[in-house]
């Protein structure tokens, strides 16, 4: 096994900034600041984000996640993670609903190394989370889970991501898609395959980005 690495220290400034944009309950912060220790941990052994983005990780990485929640409806219970990689959205997500009665976060995976971190923040945290370790092709053609809310973040480009959401769409939920400065090109490109009933959010952690709100989806 490779010794672990030296990480770049923490911006001091960056935890308050990141929870200033998106509040949370105390609980949740303390829930949240375990994880950081646990991915930091992981992190130094392990590629579970891109070094250069440690130092600013609760803006660039767990507020990007935290401005989804004002956009998840009362009434969604069941979620799906496409992705999953490090724990964002999805581990944050968990970290903030854990208080709420009968969510479930289901959290899609096919490197095993970074399911099997999943599961172990999961259970350190008790989080309402289950990891399942697959493709995300595979995961859809079981027809396991029928989620209120799909999300993904830095996934694959829309057209490519709208075919892996498509099947988990239903008519009362819909999909958050955190995408970045090429959102509107990939949805001019998206909409030769697709027919598409979406809302542009403004991103609150970078002025180019955007949350794609996928509310209907149809074949071209």
């Amino acid at each position: 096994m490779k010794p672990p690495r030296t990480l770049p220290a923490l911006d001091p400034a960056d935890r308050a900034a990141a929870l200033a944009l998106t509040p949370v309950s105390r609980e949740t912060e303390a829930r949240l600041d375990r994880f950081v220790q646990l991915l930091l941990e992981r992190q130094a052994v392990m590629n579970l984000m891109a070094p250069g983005s440690i130092p600013t990780l609760w803006t660039r990485h767990v507020a990007d996640s935290l401005q989804l929640l004002p956009l998840i409806p009362e009434h969604a219970r069941t979620f799906v993670d496409l992705g999953s990689g490090g724990g964002f959205p999805g581990l944050v997500l968990a970290c903030a609903l854990a208080d709420r009665p009968d969510r479930m976060i289901h959290l899609v995976e096919a490197t095993q190394k970074k399911a099997a971190f999943l599961r172990d923040v999961a259970a350190t945290l008790n989080l309402p989370v289950t990891v399942h370790p697959e493709r995300i092709e595979d995961f859809n053609r079981r027809k396991a889970v029928i989620p209120d809310i799909t999300t993904a973040r830095t996934l694959a480009p829309l057209p490519v991501l709208l075919g892996y959401v498509y099947p988990l769409l239903t008519k009362r939920g819909c999909a958050l898609l955190a995408k970045g400065q090429d959102v509107e090109a990939e949805l001019t490109q998206a909409s030769k395959s697709w027919k598409i009933t979406a809302d542009l959010v403004p991103s609150k952690t970078s002025p180019e980005g955007r949350i794609v709100v996928v509310r209907g989806l149809e074949r071209a």
